[in-house]
């Protein structure tokens, strides 16, 4: 059984507007596999809750279903409703009866609310006729994002303006996964992070008594793995056009960044590869990243790239070799291809994002030097060298007064002076009067004479994977 880690942050924000003592309606949403029943059951457990969970259903049996869970809940056996009407009024009734309070859970809303559409009319006249007088917390949650966002909180939903939250959950960062495989040295983790991502349903599958390759071997490179046929999986319950949304997909994963490439590549019209993208976006599996300070509204320097590390993973490694796994090469075909070849580059482009992580929790502690409101990555022209270049972390407060650049290496060894060197160069590309602080991220541990270097000046930091968990 999965246990449950980490999620402060939406644990709280659930208790601040539980603890009001008055109605407050509160809406948890977020991709499939992202712990968002167990988030819930967690917080409701030392609570008086009603937690319901819909079914994909008629909407007989779910109302049926929500009867029953009323009627225990409640010790009202004679409990039968005819009407999701009448549900909700005898709810909002019995929470009235009290001062203290009550958390309703309303699980997979979407699924009722499919089943009847009227569903969210209904429960907008409970609210503004039987519910605000109460001390209850509504709690509506579900996995379908585009139903959530388009007929729960968009503007054109009955339910528009009666919220008084939302919680959008995300998978975890790494340092959160790693309250999931607490055995795992900093170097794996990474590695773990790197293909796994921060879904905790995926990192669940991980068993401790096998090795890295041993568990990936299992999980994704088998046609009975759990994960090998996942991704379809998923896209099949949140989109239509399936084949096409795959081929966008691979087109990324292969090195088209670019819509007109990833056009191309995919064998889409161009017209219609933005409609794909932005709805992947909107997923939360592909990112439009752009050169740290450029406009997004205006720039044209937008890259595509694949954001969720287990959908990178899986359409880099695993797409590709369908056909080989299905016929029982599996284990072969992940040696040569990832084990044996291209792990340690992959896993050093995803090495970045945790960088970004690591920069990013030390801001929200304070312990940055200064407030950072922008974050990202810049790629252009070195101003010195006249030729392409990047930085791996680049972050600044709002005024680019003050600034941080990083450069990330997951290697076992390299030149640590030359990669100081032009980390410092490439800074000249940005704000010349802005105070600027060098971090060199590191696989390992810098060296001894590196690390002397470092002590003796004070806008230059070594962090390597184990000190970025220690933090």
């Amino acid at each position: 059984m999965m246990r449950f880690v980490g999620r402060t942050r939406e644990l709280s924000a659930l208790a601040q507007h539980y603890d009001t003592g008055r109605f407050e309606m509160v809406v948890v949403y977020g991709r499939r596999r992202l712990g968002k029943t167990m988030l819930l059951a967690e917080f409701a457990k030392d609570k008086r809750c009603l937690f319901f969970t819909a079914q994909e259903k008629s909407d007989a049996i779910n109302l049926r279903e929500f009867s029953d869970a009323v009627a225990e809940f409640f010790n009202a056996p004679e409990v039968r409703f005819s009407t999701w009407d009448d549900a909700m009024a005898f709810v909002a009734r019995r929470a009235a009866e009290t001062a203290e309070p009550l958390l309703l859970v309303f699980d997979e809303f979407p699924y009722a609310a499919k089943a009847n559409p009227a569903l969210p009319s209904i429960l907008q006249t409970a609210i503004d006729h039987q519910m605000l007088g109460t001390n209850m917390t509504l709690v509506l949650c579900g996995s379908n994002q585009g139903f959530m966002e388009s007929e729960v909180l968009g503007h054109r939903s009955p339910l528009y303006g009666r919220r008084t939250a939302q919680i959008e959950l995300k998978p975890f960062d790494c340092f959160d996964a790693r309250l999931m495989l607490p055995w795992t040295t900093p170097e794996e983790m990474v590695e773990y992070y790197a293909t796994f991502g921060g879904t905790p349903y995926y990192l669940s599958q991980i068993r401790s008594d096998q090795s890295y390759e041993q568990n990936v071997i299992r999980l994704f490179f088998d046609p009975y793995g759990l994960l090998y046929g996942e991704p379809q999986m998923l896209l099949r319950q949140e989109l239509n056009d399936l084949a096409l949304y795959t081929s966008v997909l691979d087109a990324i994963a292969t090195g088209a960044t670019r819509p007109q490439a990833i056009a191309d590549k995919a064998g889409i019209a161009s017209a219609s590869v933005g409609k794909y993208l932005k709805t992947l976006e909107g997923l939360g599996i592909v990112e439009r990243r752009l050169p740290f300070g450029e406009n997004p509204v205006r720039s044209r320097k937008g890259i595509y790239r694949l954001h969720d590390p287990f959908y990178s993973f899986w359409y880099r490694f695993v797409s590709p070799n369908t056909a080989a796994i299905e016929m029982g090469a599996g284990e072969t075909v992940a040696r040569q291809s990832v084990f044996d070849s291209a792990l340690d580059t992959y896993v050093g482009d995803r090495f970045e994002d945790v960088c970004l992580q690591w920069v990013e929790r030390l801001n929200a502690q304070g312990k940055l030097g200064f407030i950072a409101t922008k974050f990202g990555k810049w790629w252009g022209t070195d101003p010195i060298a006249r030729e392409r270049a990047d930085v791996d972390v680049v972050v600044s407060d709002s005024a680019e007064k003050n600034m941080l650049l990083g450069e990330c290496k997951w290697r076992n060894q390299f030149d640590q002076t030359e990669a100081i060197r032009l980390l410092e160069q490439r800074g000249n590309a940005f704000a010349r009067g802005a105070r600027k602080d060098y971090v060199l991220f590191s696989k390992r541990r810098a060296s001894e004479s590196t690390i002397k270097k470092a002590q003796e000046r004070n806008d230059l930091r070594l962090v390597d994977a184990e000190r970025m968990f220690q933090s």
